[in-house]
């Protein structure tokens, strides 16, 4: 089967649109998808500075949605025609996974950055036959098409913007979930959300509908009226007091935070505006060593990494959907589409800022 994808054969290089070709339909728990859009994620762009850890040529994308073409048979749960929106792979058999915590499983690095399942090397090659990665986070859907095991595919009513809910899978469910379940906020919560881009305003849409009060911290002027405008409380990155005007906000100190920028200022002005036995979330990665400042995890504080939301992804995109239904988790407001051929454009305007959550449509 061949089709047009979003190669990136280098480090450096832009993204090449070109022909690929799947050598094999799919197999047991497999499902062929038909790509209608899938989100661009910083996690996609980090690649190029991932110091050669993640092997290249690859399809990349891990938000993706679109429709089930073929399945390998009825144990998927899925049937041609189906709706899905697709998330990150796990083996589904160790304890994490086992225990409902699919986004530590065992195996994640391995499925999902560094390649893929190995024994699917050999069934998705360029139009000159040339390897490319096994499979990215489980898809590589920066394609018209995608095979995914059917642990990836959630399932979703087909009268949704099917093209717009890839980032479910991923960003979104990383902010709103780490809301909705990590600290599990509900009305008289107060959360501070540090860095309001897709995973934070996302954050920011979860708290204001789960009845919490919610604090957004940023630099950007357009990205604190998007906040603002999602029920939030908008404050300067750079203001002076920041762990003061934090209390002030919160009626003397936060019970959660949220960090989405990895900064260490941001990181210890979040621990200082906590309320004691407040909890501060982590999800960016961190480059550097983090060094955390006297008393800021005094009176209980505590600081945990959070990943995917510390989501089982077949819930909680459902939940997702629920609430954008209600008008409680507008997140096709922070969407801008690409077609698939602009892929380097959407890059640039993700990286500067000029978009909060890129879609490539194929």
């Amino acid at each position: 089967m061949r089709f047009g994808a979003a190669v990136l054969r280098s480090y450096e290089d832009p993204f090449t649109v070109e022909e690929v070709v799947l050598h094999s339909g799919p197999a047991d728990g497999e499902a062929l998808v038909r790509i209608a859009g899938c989100g661009m994620c910083r996690t996609d762009l980090a690649v190029r500075r991932s110091a050669g850890r993640s092997p290249l040529p690859a399809v990349l994308g891990h938000e993706g949605s679109g429709v089930v073409v073929e399945t390998g048979g009825p144990a998927t749960g899925l049937s041609r025609g189906d709706h899905v929106v697709l998330s990150f792979d796990s083996c589904g058999c160790c304890r994490s996974c086992l225990g409902a915590a699919p986004a530590y499983c065992d195996s994640f690095a391995a499925l999902n950055l560094f390649g893929g399942r190995p024994e699917n090397a050999a069934r998705f090659t360029d139009a000159a036959g040339g390897a490319l990665a096994p499979r990215w986070f489980g898809q590589s859907s920066f394609a018209e098409y995608a095979l995914v095991p059917a642990r990836n595919a959630v399932r979703v009513d087909p009268s949704l913007p099917l093209e717009l809910l890839g980032p479910l899978g991923c960003g979104f469910l990383t902010g709103a979930g780490a809301v909705l379940h990590s600290f599990g906020a509900g009305p008289g919560d107060t959360v501070v959300v540090l860095g309001a881009g897709a995973v934070g305003l996302a954050a920011v849409m979860a708290a204001s509908a789960s009845g919490a009060v919610a604090v957004a911290v940023d630099r950007n002027p357009e990205r604190l009226a998007l906040a603002e405008k999602f029920g939030a409380a908008a404050v300067h990155g750079d203001s002076t007091g920041l762990p003061d005007r934090i209390r002030r906000l919160t009626d003397g100190g936060a019970r959660y935070a949220l960090d989405t920028t990895g900064s260490a200022r941001l990181i210890n002005d979040a621990l200082r505006g906590l309320r004691p036995m407040g909890h501060l979330g982590l999800v960016a990665r961190l480059h550097t060593g983090l060094l955390l400042e006297p008393g800021t995890l005094d009176r209980g504080r505590r600081v945990s990494h959070i990943c995917e939301g510390d989501a089982v992804p077949s819930l909680l995109i459902p939940r997702l959907a629920g609430l954008w239904r209600a008008g409680l988790f507008p997140f096709d407001q922070l969407i801008r589409t690409y077609p698939l051929a602009e892929v380097d454009e959407a890059e640039r305007d993700c990286e500067a800022g000029r978009v909060v959550k890129p879609v490539l449509i194929p």
